[in-house]
């Protein structure tokens, strides 16, 4: 895991983040790219420096906050976009070949009902990138104990793994599989790929109404320190996934959650 890219919002915990971020970078040996976003129209008759001076101020703004912090010997970089916040990821993604978001719930929206904010939903819903979600008030420490939480074994490409298993491998953290069968579940999703099987010796089948209830009992038992789901057309978070915004009614976790994207199963 090479280069981590962290989206700053406007919320007032983006210092937060921002420190777990270079924590996390710190300890993986990774760089840290901030993005910064904005969106500047210039008309016909606009001054045509618009768009510099609007990306200048705001670098003077995140260069003060890095420079407020102990940036742990990571090195810290901004990388600046004009326009949509999802073009702009998958643009740096490219460029920046880009291995893991580390990103907020809840980036600048200020209801607290809500999970994941409008923004950090369509990061999620709408890219491809693997993403940590890490609450308000966590401070980074070493991954011991992770719960792996799926409806369907199903994964047609290994390489979805990888940023889970460089977790895993860090600190051999304790992995625990949980497959959740809900109503309508066929055989097939109950083929594990071998390579998720290799990941852990602990493996759990479950019947409940929804993957989330059964998430929830687990998150008891197992005690986790880091949750991962995967995002796909079928499975895990099916309903949630077809909007941006998500309630904490229908889902909330106090750890972070790793969110690995299946778009093509």
């Amino acid at each position: 895991m090479n280069n981590i890219l962290v989206p700053l919002g406007t919320s007032p915990n983006s210092l937060e983040t921002l420190k777990y971020a270079v924590g996390f970078a710190a300890d993986f040996g990774a760089n840290v790219y901030i993005m910064d976003v904005f969106q500047v129209t210039s008309g016909a008759g606009s001054l045509g420096n618009v768009e510099q001076k609007v990306a200048a101020t705001s670098r003077e703004r995140i260069k003060e906050m890095v420079a407020g912090m102990d940036t742990m010997g990571v090195d810290v970089k901004i990388a600046s976009y004009n326009g949509d916040i999802i073009d702009g990821l998958k643009d740096i993604q490219k460029e920046l070949n880009i291995d893991l978001l580390i990103i907020a719930p809840r980036s600048n929206d200020i209801n607290e009902a809500l999970y994941l904010g409008n923004t950090s939903g369509r990061i999620i819903k709408q890219t491809d990138i693997p993403t940590l979600v890490v609450p308000k008030g966590t401070t980074y420490s070493p991954i011991k104990n992770v719960l792996t939480a799926f409806k369907s074994g199903i994964l047609k490409r290994n390489k979805i793994l990888y940023p889970l298993a460089t977790i895993i491998n860090k600190h051999q953290a304790v992995v625990n599989l949980l497959l959740v069968k809900t109503p309508g579940y066929s055989e097939d999703d109950l083929k594990i790929n071998t390579a998720l099987l290799d990941l852990s010796k602990n493996l759990t089948i479950t019947e409940k109404p929804t993957t989330y209830l059964g998430v929830l009992e687990h998150l008891n038992s197992k005690q986790p320190d880091l949750l991962c789901v995967f995002r796909r057309k079928r499975g895990f978070f099916k309903k949630l996934w077809e909007k941006s915004t998500i309630l904490k009614e229908e889902f909330f976790a106090p750890i972070p959650v790793l969110v690995l994207s299946v778009k093509k199963d």
